[in-house]
């Protein structure tokens, strides 16, 4: 009985074929192709498998009179005949007919290759393509073989020593299938979703989703970003390397290194900015609408030319997005603004406007506002989160590359924040708000950032007919003046506070009406802060204040939370509660305890000395923080208290 995998064999054909693939692997391995470790058949993926095609003696050449090779022709999709092939011998018995000989085309070398039987798997037919692939290189030149073996040794040494640089650039996402990466974008909203539901699941609307196709190369956002900045670049990348601090610092005068302002509304400004504009800065500024950023800007952008003489200043470019230039000039012109290098601009493509500007090399640049410019390079509208975080990166971009500070107006939101991701606060160097109630005439700019200076610092404008002017004196603007002898100086007191490095008198109004069914309202004291204080008087000071709606109030829309005008507070309330007037030359500074203590605050001998040059007589202030106010040899009565009975003993006791 012959062997199983004998009598598996279709032809002797077969077997000479098995054999010739298996003597492959014994031979020994081609010093100019490296064998693999692990040697396999090829496999060819779905699309690349060979196409069988069986050569009749129609498309032999006339010469041999039998099969020879059928070479394909891909232009006219034809076999066309060649070279006759060596007969077989005819001593051999096992020769198959050559009536009908078995071709096999090769996706890889372009052309059929020739095999005397019908092969009998997938294998058999890679096997043959691989084997005329070896001749193919055995036939090639030893000079070509040597620049291969050149370009292949480079790409090892280039993949060996890749570059830190090339791991931070942007890679290409995985597109499968060759299909296009795209998004749907809403065109009411603006907001981009990467499925198509029929409505947008952020505004709610329907029928409004549009396709938005990416660009060719999966990454056509991030190159456009890149553009952005890319004819800004003062040097080139390779020549920017890292540098020591004395480097650094070398030849740079710290106090001429920021951008100086001028006047008392500089001043204010610069006190916010922590001492003037950094070069290449980015300054994000916040506020409700109509509160005064365009005038803050436009004021700013004026002062900074005033500090420079006009002949060697360079311009101050205005860009606005949501304004024409005609709109800006009569704003400026109301306030009296005549700069000639101040510069107007009303655009809102990021890249129009940096081309724009670029011939000018502008001391400053101010965008009004963010929300109003885009990137053509991204999906949605101007004010997208998209839109807004890319916008904001590539000013940032634009500024550190020229040293030219930018300034970003931003709208808010409800609740008060600005709008756009959280990220835009983090990715800009100062974020300043602008604050203000609409019935006062009083704007008060807090630094909420600042990577150059302090956060504490406060900046308070009056809004007046020219413009925003500099308060001189703050704390006048949250005092009110009465007559000493007036019946309604009852429930008033002065809490003295700091903001930054700012000091304030602000005074506390309250009110107790006693059977009133309605229950107290509390308006710029924390809620709960009020609660605290009213409870301690009560069982503390023993004040009978259970039947009493007790309303408490802060002057011109101020907001105390500084525990240091707890005192205040509690003096008010037992003024109107008592119904005994309060002088209006003493002032309150201390915290309240819950066992009726009075505690000391910080900056206590700065708080003191600023009421002092105010006018004030007296100070009520805890008792630990005598011994600090006692050399400071003030012309102010300092009246110290452990605890609530010695201040109400002290304040409420009838003069005799």
């Amino acid at each position: 009985m012959p062997h199983l995998s004998a009598a598996m064999l279709r032809s002797p054909s077969s077997l000479r074929s098995l054999l010739h693939l298996s003597g492959r692997f014994l031979r020994p391995p081609n010093p100019r192709r490296p064998r693999p470790l692990n040697p396999r058949l090829p496999s060819y993926p779905l699309s690349a498998r060979p196409r069988f095609l069986s050569s009749s003696s129609s498309v032999s050449s006339p010469s041999t009179g039998g099969a020879g090779w059928a070479t394909y022709d891909p232009v006219t999709d034809s076999l066309s005949a060649s070279a006759a092939l060596p007969s077989p011998s005819a001593s051999d018995p096992e020769a198959p007919v050559e009536s009908h000989a078995w071709a096999v085309f090769d996706p890889a070398a372009g052309r059929i290759v020739k095999q005397r039987s019908p092969p009998s798997s997938s294998t058999t037919a890679a096997a043959a393509a691989e084997e005329e692939e070896e001749e193919e290189e055995e036939g090639e030149g030893a000079g070509e073989d040597e620049e291969k073996g050149r370009l292949r040794a480079s790409a090892r040494v280039a993949k060996a020593q890749t570059s830190w640089s090339s791991l931070a650039a942007p890679r290409k996402p995985a597109v499968k299938g060759g299909k296009e990466r795209f998004s749907f974008v809403c065109s009411n909203c603006k907001e981009a979703d990467s499925q198509w539901w029929g409505f947008c699941r952020h505004c709610n609307a329907a029928g409004t989703m549009e396709k938005y196709v990416l660009g060719t190369d999966g990454n056509a956002s991030a190159e456009g970003s890149h553009h952005i900045a890319r004819s800004w670049i003062p040097q080139k990348s390779k020549e920017i390397v890292p540098q020591s601090l004395q480097e650094v610092n070398k030849g740079v005068n710290q106090a001429e290194w920021r951008i100086p302002l001028s006047g008392s509304f500089g001043v204010e400004i610069a006190r916010v900015l922590g001492g003037g504009i950094v070069p290449g800065s980015l300054i994000l500024v916040g506020g409700d609408p109509g509160v005064g950023k365009s005038s803050l800007m436009l004021q700013l952008a004026s002062n900074i030319l005033e500090s420079f003489k006009v002949e060697e200043s360079s311009p101050v470019v205005y860009v606005s997005g949501e304004e024409s230039i005609e709109q800006i000039g009569n704003r400026a012109d109301r306030m009296s603004i005549t700069s000639s290098k101040l510069y107007l601009y009303s655009g809102t493509d990021i890249e129009d406007i940096l081309d724009k500007i670029q011939p000018l090399s502008p001391r400053a640049l101010i965008i009004d506002s963010i929300q109003t410019v885009y990137v053509k390079s991204f999906a949605g509208s101007a004010g997208n989160l998209a839109q807004v975080k890319e916008c904001t990166s590539a000013l940032l971009r634009f500024a550190k590359l020229t040293n030219i500070p930018v300034f970003l107006i931003g709208h808010v939101t409800k609740s008060g924040d600005i709008a756009g991701p959280r990220l835009l606060e983090h990715i800009v160097d100062v974020v300043l708000y602008m604050e203000g109630e609409r019935c006062s005439s009083h704007r008060l700019l807090r630094s909420v950032k600042n990577r150059f200076g302090s956060t504490d610092e406060l900046g308070v404008f009056e809004m007046a007919e020219f413009g925003l002017q500099a308060v001189l004196n703050p704390s006048q603007m949250f005092l009110t003046e009465h007559d000493s002898d007036s019946e309604i100086l009852a429930g008033l007191a002065v809490a003295v506070i700091l903001d930054g490095s700012r000091t304030f008198a602000v005074e506390v109004q309250a009110l107790c009406v006693s059977g009133s069914p309605r229950s107290g309202q509390v308006v710029g004291i924390p809620t709960r802060r009020a609660d605290v204080i009213i409870s301690v008087l009560m069982k503390q000071a023993s004040l009978k204040l259970q039947d009493n709606a007790i309303f408490l109030n802060v002057v011109s829309g101020f907001e105390l939370t500084e525990t240091a005008g707890d005192l205040a507070i509690a003096a008010s309330i037992c003024s109107s509660f008592l119904e005994f007037p309060i002088p209006n030359d003493v002032a309150f500074i201390g915290e309240i305890g819950l066992g009726g203590e009075l505690r000391t605050v910080p900056r206590m001998d700065k708080r003191v000395m600023a009421i002092a040059k105010l006018g004030y007589k007296k100070c009520v202030v805890p008792k630990t923080s005598e011994k600090l106010l006692k050399p400071l040899n003030l012309d102010i009565e300092i009246l110290p208290c452990n605890n609530l009975k010695q201040f109400i003993n002290a304040i409420f006791r009838p003069q005799g």
